[in-house]
């Protein structure tokens, strides 16, 4: 193979170079580090990997693995690529066939072999060098003499009518090969410096591949993360719904069973009522005066149940009852229902009053009426939708308590302490909301209080953990939130937030956020597009970061610090503005 080509197999197929930091894919192509990164960092956005020389698939990205022996093959070829250039210069006596040469003299301007070399010393003694083809420049161009010295002052090769006249007359000279000597050892030592500034920035490069794969992990460890905390909120969304849809299917079998209570109970009335509708019916078609009014007066009894009368107003007797039964006897025969002549007299005879009996069973009967009514009523409260939407409202509050935990941090219940308040801030109930208030507040004295200046603090100290809680700004006027010590000043110009070592802040006002700490004031170029914030609090780490919650949400600033207090929630109001903490 000639050296043309073997050199050819040692380049890169995406830069057509000789590999430089040699490394091979598992398919065994093989390519420059920098090359190959960059072409799998292409391909990941499409999440296919695939070698540029085969078009081998990975399904992951590929592993690289670095090719020592390679690397070591392509430096010698470069190292030893310029004599491999030097070795074309030729003989200039050797004109049979072409022999290279190695030393060029600078008098005779000839390229000599070995053999010729040593006739060429024998009998002249003239300056050598290297074989080169420019034989040329290696004279004086105004003298036409071999160069032969170095002038450090101007920087030039000389020749000896150079040192002794002209320009360069009277300065310090030095002979080419030591002048050589000396610029090599210049240049190895910028060569050392440029090979440690090499290796600084290979080192740089490598720790920033380090970091990025990191990060690569990192990102893909939170991916799976986030998809196991998703996962668990489905199933306990699953078990929410369940539990919701449990309640309404509980409380409609209860109801339904009410109701199918009350129809059954109505049925047996109706069935009841049709009983004596068909007796009324019957006594309807009696054609026996006598044995008619003999019969209790329904009627009557339903609307009050008294004792039924003759026709002239007189009472029926016992005796007359009796007579009335012989007669019905050997006459007109009615069916034994409760209500035959005979029968009622027998009953009249063993002291049953009849009539009280019939009366006594229709009063039941309205009664039973006017409960199922009153029953009837309570059931038209229909569905309890607020125990239902309150049993689906506490599962989705333990679901995003239990996924706040899942992600690490605690979302603390914060409340102002209106003892901290100044008396223009106006507090409210709830004490969630600070107000700047044009009527003084009349509050006591307190060394607690703020006295110069609108501001109030939250009653409870963080000083562990990470907490994660929001806040809600009515854009108006300019409002300061942020965290600070609780021996921050209370009155006088150190009071004031962000005006001190005591406290950080992010201020909003106008159509731009900024941030300050102790006295240092930095403006974010960002401008405010929703009145919503979230405050991300790291204790341990000493990171206290504000984020926009807008869509997509953008984190504003953080600041870090080492903290050495417990944290206060502290809020600054302007006029006309308000501030509310968020649940």
């Amino acid at each position: 193979m000639e050296s043309g080509d073997f050199k050819d197999e040692l380049n890169c197929s995406i830069c057509l170079s000789l590999c430089t930091d040699p490394v091979s894919l598992r398919c065994g192509h093989f390519f420059c580090r920098y090359c190959i990164i960059s072409a799998l960092d292409a391909q990941e956005a499409a999440g296919v990997y695939s070698c540029p020389d085969c078009r081998a698939q990975y399904p992951e990205r590929p592993a690289l693995e670095k090719k020592t022996k390679m690397e070591n093959i392509v430096e010698k070829l470069l190292s030893t690529e310029p004599e491999m250039e030097e070795t074309r210069i030729f003989c200039c006596y050797c004109t049979k066939s072409p022999v290279p040469a190695v030393k060029s003299c600078l008098h005779c301007e000839n390229s000599l072999c070995d053999e010729h070399l040593t006739v060429h010393n024998k009998t002249m003694d003239h300056m050598l060098t290297e074989p080169t083809g420019s034989l040329g420049n290696k004279r004086c161009y105004f003298h036409k003499k071999v160069l032969e010295y170095y002038c450090p002052v101007d920087a030039a090769c000389l020749c000896v009518s150079c040192c002794l006249v002209g320009e360069h007359q009277g300065h310090k000279v030095e002979l080419l090969d030591e002048a050589s000597e000396k610029k090599k050892e210049n240049l190895r030592k910028y060569l050392d410096e440029l090979k440690e500034g090499k290796a600084e920035i290979q080192k740089q490069v490598q720790d920033l591949q380090n970091h990025k794969t990191k990060i690569k992990e990192k990102a893909s460890d939170k991916r799976k993360n986030i998809s196991n905390i998703v996962m668990d909120m489905k199933k306990q969304l699953e078990m929410a719904e369940k539990k919701a849809l449990s309640e309404v299917s509980r409380q409609e079998e209860k109801i339904v069973s009410q109701i199918s209570h009350q129809i059954q109970n109505l049925e047996i009335q109706e069935d009841e009522l049709s009983k004596k509708m068909h007796h009324v019916e019957e006594m309807c078609r009696v054609t026996d005066p006598i044995t008619l009014l003999q019969e209790s007066d329904i009627t009557e009894c339903n609307h009050g149940g008294e004792k039924n009368t003759r026709g002239d107003g007189g009472e029926v007797s016992s005796g007359d009852n009796m007579d009335v039964a012989n007669v019905l006897v050997s006459s007109t025969k009615v069916q034994d229902n409760g209500t035959d002549p005979i029968t009622v007299l027998r009953k009249s005879d063993q002291g049953v009053d009849y009539n009280t009996s019939m009366a006594s069973e229709d009063t039941s009967l309205v009664s039973d009426l006017h409960e199922t009514t009153d029953d009837m009523d309570m059931i038209t409260n229909e569905l309890d939708e607020v125990l239902i939407s309150l049993t689906l409202h506490r599962s989705m509050k333990d679901i995003v308590t239990n996924a706040t935990l899942q992600l690490g941090f605690h979302v603390p219940d914060i409340l102002l302490d209106v003892v901290t308040a100044d008396n223009t801030v106006k507090i409210s109930e709830n004490l969630k909301t600070a107000r700047y208030s044009r009527i003084l507040q009349e509050r006591p004295k307190s060394s607690k209080r703020f006295v110069d200046y609108s501001q109030v603090l939250s009653r409870c100290g963080l000083s562990s953990g990470r907490h994660y809680w929001e806040v809600e700004w009515n854009q108006t006027g300019r409002c300061d939130i942020g965290m600070c010590y609780p021996s921050i000043e209370r009155e006088g110009d150190t009071s004031v937030i962000g005006e001190n070592d005591k406290s950080w802040i992010l201020i909003l006002e106008g159509e731009e956020y900024s941030v300050m700490h102790d006295s240092i004031i930095n403006s974010l170029c960002l401008q405010p597009t929703c009145p919503r914030l979230g405050v991300f609090l790291d204790y341990e780490a000493g990171r206290l970061s504000f984020y926009e919650l807008c869509d997509p949400i953008r984190r504003l600033h953080t600041f870090t610090a080492s903290f050495t207090e417990p944290l206060h929630v502290v809020f600054y109001v302007d006029k006309g503005a308000s501030v509310t903490i968020v649940n």
